[in-house]
C-alpha cells in the first residue's frame, strides 16, 4: 500500500464520526464491523482478519489476530487494539457493557457468526446495519480521490502505451497480461481485476475472457481493464479497430460515444439516478440499438471495483458531489461483435460544472495497427 495514499488519523477518525453520527440518528449504540473492506474504510488495516467496535462516538475498538499484532500496530492508530483468535466472542462483552441496541452487518455476516456475538453478548439488540458504512463510502474523501485519481492515470497510460503496438498477430491473451504487467511497471500495486481483452466477433461478449484466439485486420478489439493503488480500483473500457474501420463498426460505434458521452454529462450533483439512466438509455433507443445494450450502466468505484450506487432505472436517490461511478454503456450483437466505452467519472460540485472524467483517454474511434 502507498504510504503517500494512506488515509492518516485523523482522516479515519473523521470516518468513524461521521459513521457514528449516522449510527446515534438511528437510535443504535454502535455498530459491530466485520466486513473486511468497511474494517479497512475506518481503521486503514489491510490484513485479512479484523473486526471492529464501533461505538455511536466515534471511539471504538479494532480486534484482530497474533499474525497482525505488527501491521496493526503501524496501519490502525487512535483506536485500542485487542489481539485475539475469537474475534466476536471477545467483542461480544464490550457491546453488553454498553447495551441498548448495536448493529450488525447482517448482509455479510453469517448465521454461525451472529449466534456467536449473540450468544457473547446477553441481552444486548442486535439490529441490521443497512449497510450503513457502504453508503458513506459512497462518497469519496481527498485521501480516496487522490487514490483513484492516480490508479485511473496508471490505466491511460498503461493502455496508450500499447496501442503503440504491435497487436496484429498476437493473441488475445498475450495483449491482456501485457497490458497488465505494463500497469504494474507503471506504478500500480494489482491490477483492479482480470482483463476482459475481446477482438473480431468476441466483442459481442461483455466479460469475455481472453483466448489464444490471434487479433486480425478489420477486427474491433474491445479492453476492459484498471489498475489498483492504495487499495482503490480505476475502470475503464476501450474499444478500437485494428486496421480500417468499416460503416457497421463506425455506426456502432459513435451509437456508444454519443449515449456514453451524455451519461457522463448527466452525473451531477443533485441528478436523480434513474434520470442518469433513462438519459444514456434514451440516446442507444433513438439510434436503433438499445435492444443490444444487454449489461448495467454504470457502478460505484473505490475499494470495490463494484460498490454503491449502481445506476439504474430502479435506483430512488440523487447523485451526491463527490461520489465516483462509472458510465459504460455498450452494444453487444451476437456473432458479429460489439462496443464499450467506459470511464470512472467524479461528481463535482454542481457549481463547477461538468463532472470530471479521472480516466483520461480519448473516446474516439481509433484505427490502429
Amino acid at each position: 500500500m502507498s504510504t503517500t495514499l494512506a488515509p492518516d488519523a485523523q482522516t479515519l477518525q473523521r470516518r468513524r464520526e461521521r459513521v457514528g453520527a449516522s449510527l446515534a440518528d438511528a437510535g443504535r449504540a454502535g455498530l459491530v464491523v466485520t466486513t473486511l473492506v468497511n474494517v479497512r474504510y475506518l481503521t486503514g488495516f489491510t490484513g485479512s482478519n479484523g473486526a471492529l467496535v464501533l461505538r455511536a462516538d466515534g471511539s471504538g475498538l479494532f480486534l484482530t489476530d497474533g499474525r497482525y499484532r505488527d501491521q496493526a500496530a503501524a496501519e490502525v492508530p487512535g483506536l485500542e487494539h485487542t489481539i485475539t483468535r475469537d474475534l466476536l466472542g471477545v467483542a461480544g462483552p464490550r457491546l453488553a457493557d454498553v447495551g441498548g441496541a448495536w448493529a450488525v452487518e447482517t448482509h455479510t455476516l453469517s448465521v454461525d457468526a451472529h449466534a456467536t456475538l449473540g450468544d457473547a453478548a446477553p441481552g444486548v439488540d442486535l439490529v441490521a446495519a443497512d449497510r450503513v458504512v457502504e453508503r458513506a463510502r459512497e462518497t469519496k474523501d481527498d485521501v480516496e480521490v487522490a487514490a483513484l485519481r492516480e490508479a485511473c492515470r496508471v490505466s491511460a497510460a498503461a493502455l496508450e502505451s500499447l496501442w503503440a503496438g504491435p497487436l496484429v498477430g498476437r493473441t488475445e491473451r498475450d495483449v491482456a497480461r501485457d497490458l497488465e504487467w505494463r500497469m504494474l511497471e507503471l506504478g500500480a500495486e494489482a491490477v483492479a481485476f482480470e482483463t476482459i481483452l475481446a477482438s473480431g466477433p468476441n466483442t459481442a461478449v461483455p466479460h469475455h475472457h481472453p483466448t489464444d484466439r490471434v487479433l486480425q485486420p478489420g477486427d474491433l478489439l474491445k479492453t476492459d481493464f484498471g489498475a489498483r493503488v492504495a487499495g482503490y480500483h480505476a475502470d475503464c473500457t476501450r474499444t478500437v479497430v485494428l486496421g480500417t474501420a468499416d460503416a457497421w463498426q463506425r455506426e456502432v460505434h459513435a451509437a456508444v460515444r454519443a449515449s456514453q458521452a451524455a451519461g457522463v454529462d448527466a452525473l451531477r450533483e443533485g441528478r436523480p439516478v434513474a434520470e442518469v439512466d433513462a438519459v444514456a438509455r434514451g440516446v442507444l433507443e433513438e439510434a436503433g440499438w438499445l435492444e443490444h445494450f444487454t449489461t448495467g450502466l454504470g457502478h460505484g468505484v473505490g475499494l470495490q471495483i463494484h460498490e454503491d450506487p449502481f445506476i439504474a432505472a430502479a435506483h430512488v436517490g440523487t447523485l451526491e458531489r463527490r461520489t465516483v461511478l462509472t458510465m459504460e454503456p455498450g452494444i453487444y450483437v451476437p456473432g458479429r461483435g460489439g462496443v464499450r466505452i467506459e470511464d470512472t467519472v467524479l461528481v463535482t460540485p454542481a457549481a463547477t460544472g461538468t463532472p470530471e472524467v479521472l480516466t483520461d483517454l480519448t473516446t474516439e474511434l481509433l484505427e490502429i495497427a
